[in-house]
Protein backbone atom coordinates (compact mmCIF):
# COMPACT_ATOMS: atom_id res chain seq x y z
CA UNK A 1 0.00 0.00 0.00
CA UNK A 2 1.25 3.50 -0.68
CA UNK A 3 0.53 5.97 2.00
CA UNK A 4 1.85 8.61 -0.67
CA UNK A 5 -1.84 9.60 -1.20
CA UNK A 6 -2.56 9.51 1.82
CA UNK A 7 -1.02 12.37 3.38
CA UNK A 8 -2.55 15.70 4.42
CA UNK A 9 -2.21 18.47 6.38
CA UNK A 10 -3.49 19.13 10.07
CA UNK A 11 -5.45 21.73 8.00
CA UNK A 12 -7.18 19.65 5.86
CA UNK A 13 -8.17 17.74 8.92
CA UNK A 14 -9.51 20.71 10.76
CA UNK A 15 -11.91 21.85 7.36
CA UNK A 16 -13.04 18.44 6.71
CA UNK A 17 -13.56 16.24 10.18
CA UNK A 18 -16.67 14.54 8.85
CA UNK A 19 -15.84 13.43 5.10
CA UNK A 20 -12.54 12.26 6.82
CA UNK A 21 -13.96 9.71 9.40
CA UNK A 22 -16.39 8.87 6.76
CA UNK A 23 -13.75 8.16 4.13
CA UNK A 24 -11.66 6.15 6.86
CA UNK A 25 -14.06 4.20 7.55
CA UNK A 26 -15.06 3.38 4.11
CA UNK A 27 -11.87 2.98 2.90
CA UNK A 28 -10.06 1.86 6.31
CA UNK A 29 -7.34 3.15 4.74
CA UNK A 30 -4.94 5.07 7.16
CA UNK A 31 -4.01 8.47 7.04
CA UNK A 32 -0.93 10.83 7.32
CA UNK A 33 -1.32 14.05 8.77
CA UNK A 34 1.35 16.56 8.52
CA UNK A 35 1.79 19.55 10.66
CA UNK A 36 4.89 22.13 9.14
CA UNK A 37 5.48 19.55 6.43
CA UNK A 38 6.46 16.74 9.11
CA UNK A 39 4.62 13.58 9.72
CA UNK A 40 2.77 14.27 13.13
CA UNK A 41 -0.11 11.25 13.73
CA UNK A 42 -1.90 8.63 11.77
CA UNK A 43 -5.58 8.40 11.57
CA UNK A 44 -7.54 4.85 11.05
CA UNK A 45 -10.69 3.46 11.52
CA UNK A 46 -11.44 1.81 14.61
CA UNK A 47 -12.03 -1.99 12.77
CA UNK A 48 -8.56 -1.47 11.60
CA UNK A 49 -7.10 -0.10 14.97
CA UNK A 50 -8.85 -3.65 16.98
CA UNK A 51 -7.55 -5.90 14.07
CA UNK A 52 -4.09 -4.09 14.29
CA UNK A 53 -4.11 -4.55 18.25
CA UNK A 54 -5.33 -7.95 18.16
CA UNK A 55 -2.58 -9.14 16.08
CA UNK A 56 -0.31 -7.51 17.86
CA UNK A 57 -1.73 -9.46 21.33
CA UNK A 58 -0.98 -12.60 19.23
CA UNK A 59 2.39 -11.68 17.86
CA UNK A 60 3.29 -10.95 21.60
CA UNK A 61 1.83 -14.90 22.76
CA UNK A 62 3.84 -15.59 19.93
CA UNK A 63 7.31 -14.06 21.12
CA UNK A 64 6.56 -14.92 24.75
CA UNK A 65 6.40 -18.96 23.19
CA UNK A 66 9.12 -18.88 21.58
CA UNK A 67 11.16 -17.22 24.37
CA UNK A 68 9.96 -20.42 26.42
CA UNK A 69 11.24 -22.79 24.04
CA UNK A 70 14.37 -20.74 23.87
CA UNK A 71 14.35 -21.43 27.68
CA UNK A 72 13.98 -24.83 27.74
CA UNK A 73 10.41 -24.32 29.44
CA UNK A 74 8.97 -26.75 27.39
CA UNK A 75 7.05 -30.31 28.41
CA UNK A 76 5.53 -32.75 26.00
CA UNK A 77 2.49 -32.92 24.44
CA UNK A 78 1.81 -36.17 26.05
CA UNK A 79 2.35 -35.17 29.55
CA UNK A 80 0.19 -31.84 28.81
CA UNK A 81 -3.07 -34.06 27.54
CA UNK A 82 -2.69 -36.68 30.31
CA UNK A 83 -2.64 -33.87 33.05
CA UNK A 84 -5.09 -32.42 31.45
CA UNK A 85 -7.52 -35.29 31.25
CA UNK A 86 -6.60 -36.24 34.77
CA UNK A 87 -7.95 -32.66 36.11
CA UNK A 88 -11.04 -32.92 34.03
CA UNK A 89 -11.48 -36.41 35.36
CA UNK A 90 -11.39 -35.41 39.12
CA UNK A 91 -13.55 -32.67 38.59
Amino acid sequence: MRYSSQVKPISYLKANAAEVLSHLSDQREPLIITQNGEAKAVLQDIASFEETQETLALLKILALGNQDVAAGKIKPVADVVARLRAKKASN
